[in-house]
């Protein structure tokens, strides 16, 4: 019989070392590649492509080792908000936590609505709402049975997105060297303004595409909390996190680059609903695969479900993760016999459907600001771990500790976590490119930050009404054990 357990309540550690190695490896792979690898080629040609790719994929690098640093030392599926409550603020871990677990509903809603579309292409006339619960049920069911299922379909879906990326690159490079098509040479790579197009202003736009495109690594972090084993599982992952950019992302650029030319007008135009023109399609259409589009549509659907599953998954953890440290409801503690958070889950799977409604009313425009929070919001999480992760390494030393105790010790510092912050906010800060091009709308402005003064807000108000304060790096908290730490203050008892 399922019971609230508040001070008792845990998860099941059943993540193997392969579901974590799948998470990274699945997490950054989608439509960001799959669709709009072409549009960023278009916009910022071959060479601007993947220059821009390279410095976001160093920057999420920086990010995920040091994620991985303090996962290893203190497991925790609260991750970076327990991290930054303990490490920087409480008010920040507060903050950060909310701002995930919203940043995650939403995507799983987003999700929900291009898996209708995506349906469309086989079976245009039944309406979406039809799809969109029945993919709703299908991720709702993943994520109650058990942590282990979660994992297993994850393995799965990323498993699909791997394979398509790997057979993509290998039928590219065969193209390429003339086998199986005629060879277009570098012609490519020199036409019109090639490699590199339109300055630096479009390759701050394919910054923005790019971070997007890498939004979902941190996952790993939340998983660490349910891992079998943290210290091993986790540093492993983080690893091919930087060789999975160099070969999925630079190479399927390298690829597109060689067979496509930059001025191809399909490259703008590929999106979920013409998945038909998606430059994937193109190349594997030149090398004679038969039903190109339907087998990419079939991969196209994969990386959405798989997005939404870890979506549902990481928002529910983190609810979780705020209950237990007093600043959500208690109900949200409530765990059944295979170590599912539901009451977690339950509450994030109707937030879910409530974004998903707003989309069906009016012209969506209520929808559109909570995809634009969200989007911003996997901005401020990368923040918040640079941030919580510079502090923590200073605390560690300023408190007499040798780095010789860490499970794992992340490169590059204090060079990595600066230099991630700086470009975090960069990326941030240049989100409207309307900005620089003389086309500025107000309404557009505030849809693209309105997601900062939420945050901001979230984080004033708890920090006004508990009087929380940067830790001195002293006092920091660098146990290992991941307790219930709220106070009774905070709680409301």
């Amino acid at each position: 019989m399922e019971k609230e357990n508040p001070q008792g309540a845990t998860l099941k550690k059943s993540l193997k070392e392969r579901h974590m190695t799948m998470i990274a490896l699945g997490g950054t792979i989608g439509t960001g590649l799959f669709v709009a690898g072409g549009e960023t080629i278009s916009t910022a040609g071959p060479g601007g492509a993947l220059l821009s790719y390279a410095l976001i994929g160093i920057m999420v690098y920086f990010l995920m080792t040091g994620l991985g640093e303090m996962s290893t030392w203190l497991p925790s599926s609260g991750s970076f908000g327990l991290y930054a409550a303990r490490y920087v603020d409480k008010a920040l871990g507060f903050a950060l936590g909310w701002n995930y677990w919203f940043n995650w509903a939403i995507t799983v809603a987003a999700e929900l609505v291009a898996g209708a579309l995506i349906m469309k292409y086989w079976f245009p006339g039944t309406p979406s709402v039809v799809w969109t619960a029945g993919f709703l049920a299908i991720l709702f069911l993943l994520n109650f049975l058990s942590t282990r299922s979660y994992g297993e379909s994850e393995f799965f879906f990323a498993g699909v997105k791997v394979i398509t990326v790997i057979v993509f690159l290998a039928a590219g490079t065969l193209l390429i060297f003339g086998v199986g098509g005629h060879s277009p040479g570098f012609a490519n790579w020199t036409i019109g303004d090639a490699p590199f197009v339109g300055g630096i202003s479009a390759m701050l736009s394919v910054f923005m595409v790019a971070g997007f495109s890498f939004q979902g690594t941190e996952m790993l972090g939340v998983a660490a909390g349910e891992a079998e084993c943290p210290e091993k599982s986790v540093p492993k992952a983080v690893h091919t996190i930087f060789w999975r950019i160099l070969l999925f992302y630079l190479g399927a650029f390298t690829v597109i680059g060689f067979l496509i030319p930059y001025t191809d007008p399909n490259l703008l135009n590929a999106s979920v609903e013409n998945i038909s023109i998606s430059p994937f399609t193109l190349a594997f259409e030149r090398f004679g695969l038969p039903n190109a589009a339907s087998v990419m549509n079939l991969v196209i659907l994969t990386a959405v479900l798989s997005a939404g599953n870890s979506g549902l998954y990481a928002s529910t953890r983190m609810l979780y993760s705020l209950a237990r440290e007093g600043k959500a409801p208690h109900c949200f503690l409530k765990i059944n016999s295979r170590g599912v958070p539901v009451n977690a889950l339950y509450a994030t799977t109707a937030f879910g459907i409530f974004a998903f409604a707003t989309s069906l009313v009016g012209d969506g425009t209520a929808y559109n600001w909570l995809v634009n929070i969200s989007g911003m919001a996997g901005f401020i999480t990368w923040v918040g771990i640079a941030a919580a992760y510079y502090r923590f390494r200073r605390a560690f030393i300023a408190q007499g500790r040798s780095l010789s105790e860490l499970p794992y010790k992340a490169p590059f510092f204090p060079f990595g976590p600066l230099a991630a912050l700086v470009l975090c906010l960069f990326i941030m800060a240049g989100q409207d490119t309307s900005l620089f091009s003389g086309t500025f709308e107000w309404t557009d402005f505030v849809a693209v930050y309105i997601g900062i003064p939420v945050f901001l807000l979230t984080y004033i108000w708890y920090k006004w009404k508990y009087h929380t304060h940067l830790i001195p790096l002293k006092e920091v908290d660098l146990s290992r054990e991941d307790p219930i730490f709220f106070t009774d203050r905070e709680s409301g008892k």
